[in-house]
């Protein structure tokens, strides 16, 4: 139907004969002249209907925005003073000499421009004509890009490229599973893989040796800008490797990705920071280097001070007291340190103290806060020292349990970063690694998996892991890109003693592992090989990619915050015979949500 893409015609074709198919971008009348803007998946190219046919000239009056049409035409080059240099094909145009519109169209609810203005509410219900924005054309090409590279990069490598079950068994993955009713066994579900984690494990142990696979995963959790209900990941594993091997195999495969899709040359190698080194200097797991604002403990010089915000949580094992310094920060309004006070308070800080530093060299004279009083000078003197504070500066004080503060203060450094101007160009990747093997749940008061119960723990004596779990590390890895945590992963376990036992430390006792791990627990009794992996996030990878805000921008439907599909209705109630089929029968609930 056509020879070229719109954005395929330039000088080469000039006084060539060309049919291209698009949606009409734009039309303008231009003394007797029509000239309409054709835009495909590739670009945009200008057409010209000259009056002299006088058919042709009616049926291109008739065009608007988004009609579908077909134009044949002999490409010509621009007058002078015409050529638009912001085009690709700004240098050349298309003469028409036939034109059939494939289907019309109305006017559209949203208009192909990014500032119309429309909320997204509108964007996501009429997503088939926001897709064809040139926007959101790059992205899905982009998408498309990646995944194809990755999987040129795996495939040379000897990767074999294996589908895993998406109807499988509920399994505890840190979030909720979307439950599937089945109908050949009444009162029974199916769960949808929140990822192939356990069949992958299995492959190994069926000797595939190296594996991968572009994931659908569904998690029914809340939503934040980077989280979807389902999503995809690039999921790899490996038998007879070490945390090196992975490392150093996947390091290559993301370099390969920015050089042949951005062409942005990455470091080599990418920098290693020890999980407690990026929670003491960033206060999170996934740092970004961009932004060259750290955290410093100050617990032992507050400890015997009188303010008790402060020497509480210096003398608890359990607390922490830091600050952050932000340099030229002493320029910070009242109300804009009130709105960062309201900003920690989201992650369980109950106040952000503060100091501005007006005259370093006049020592505690120099400094202007309300806390100021409750602290010796010798508090004073090694603040100042140790955080390097300098005139202009101010620095803002975190004071509670260490995952408040760590939360606050890693938050609040981020926010501070972006507003004030302070995150560096280019593209900052950093292996995090040397994970604890547990942290401990407040909430339940028990020991939980840091990554997931799979990951081995650092050496083979799993007596010594579960009579201090909170000592024990793990062989975990994670990668972080501009401070977004892009992919995942561990050695892991292969030993069924050393499963079982990792079980043991988490709560799950003997009779739950053996119905939700069962199969695992026997497969490892086989001679499982010592196998390990990693699990990438395609959506938030190509979202950094592409400099969008959320992964909405880089899925072609993606859902709501609320997980519900605009554009399809989604989800939706069962008709009645399917009900019975199942074997379900459902609860009328009230308002307020009671049956």
């Amino acid at each position: 139907m056509r020879s070229h893409y719109c954005g395929e015609v330039d000088g080469n074709l000039i006084d060539g004969e060309v049919t291209v198919c698009g949606w009409v971008h734009r039309r303008r009348d231009h003394g007797g002249v029509i000239f309409i803007d054709l835009r495909d998946r590739e670009g945009l190219l200008q057409l010209v209907f000259d009056p002299d046919r006088a058919d042709l000239f009616a049926e291109a009056e008739r065009l608007r925005p988004e009609f579908c049409i077909r134009a044949t035409g002999r490409v010509r080059r621009r007058p002078d003073g015409t050529i638009n240099p912001k085009l690709a094909t700004g240098q050349i145009e298309v003469l028409g000499t036939d034109l059939t519109v494939l289907n019309a169209s109305e006017t559209p609810p949203i208009q192909l421009d990014d500032a119309d203005g429309v909320g997204d509410e509108a964007r996501l219900r009429y997503r088939y004509i926001e897709l064809r924005k040139p926007r959101m054309q790059r992205h899905m090409q982009m998408r498309a890009q990646t995944t194809r590279v990755l999987r040129r990069y795996l495939d040379e490598r000897g990767f074999l490229d294996l589908e895993t079950p998406i109807l499988t068994k509920a399994t505890p993955e840190g979030a909720r599973d979307y439950l599937v009713p089945s109908r050949t066994h009444p009162g029974q579900f199916f769960a949808l893989p929140q990822s192939p984690q356990l069949f992958k494990q299995l492959l190994m142990m069926g000797g595939m040796d190296r594996y991968y696979q572009i994931a659908r995963c569904f998690r029914d959790e809340d939503l934040r800008a980077d989280r979807q209900p389902e999503f995809t990941q690039v999921d790899i594993e490996m038998s007879f490797v070490d945390e090196a091997d992975i490392i150093d195999l996947n390091e290559g495969m993301i370099r390969e990705l920015f050089r042949s899709v951005l062409d942005e040359e990455l470091p080599e190698p990418f920098p290693r920071m020890a999980y407690a080194e990026a929670i003491r200097r960033f206060g999170s797991d996934k740092p970004d280097l961009r932004i060259d604002l750290e955290l410093v403990d100050i617990a032992d010089l507050v400890a015997d001070a009188e303010f008790k915000v402060f020497s509480g949580p210096a003398n608890d094992a359990g607390g922490r007291v830091a600050v952050l310094r932000v340099p030229g920060g002493g320029a910070l309004t009242r109300k804009q340190i009130d709105d960062y006070t309201d900003f920690v308070g989201r992650y369980g800080a109950r106040g952000l103290a503060y100091v501005k530093v007006n005259d370093a060299a006049a020592g505690r004279d120099g400094l202007a806060s309300p806390i100021l009083k409750f602290l010796s000078d010798e508090a004073v003197a090694g603040i100042m020292s140790r955080t390097d504070a300098a005139d202009g500066d101010l620095l803002f004080f975190g004071a509670d349990k260490a995952g408040v503060v760590n939360d606050a203060l890693g938050a609040l450094r981020v926010r501070l970063g972006h507003d004030l101007d302070r995150v560096a160009a280019g593209w900052k990747p950093l292996w995090v690694v040397d994970w604890p093997m547990f942290e401990w749940d407040d909430r339940e008061k028990r020991w939980a998996a840091l990554h997931h119960p799979f990951t081995a723990p650092v050496g083979d004596d799993a007596a010594t892991m579960a009579e201090a779990p909170g000592e024990a590390m793990s062989r975990a890895y994670d990668l972080v890109l501009n401070g977004t945590e892009v992919g995942g992963g561990s050695i892991r376990i292969h030993n069924p003693e050393v499963q079982s036992r990792v079980f043991e430390v988490l709560g799950i006792s003997a009779e739950e592992a053996e119905e939700k791990f069962g199969f695992l627990l026997e497969a490892l009794k086989y001679g499982a090989p010592p196998h390990g992996g990693i699990a990438f996030g395609l959506d938030r990878l190509v979202m950094l990619m592409a400099g969008a805000d959320s992964i909405r921008e880089v899925i072609a439907f993606p859902k709501t915050q609320t997980a519900t599909d605009l554009l399809t209705g989604a989800p939706g109630d069962a008709d009645a015979r399917q009900l019975r089929e199942l074997g379900i029968r459902l609860r009328q609930t009230g308002g307020d949500g009671t049956s």
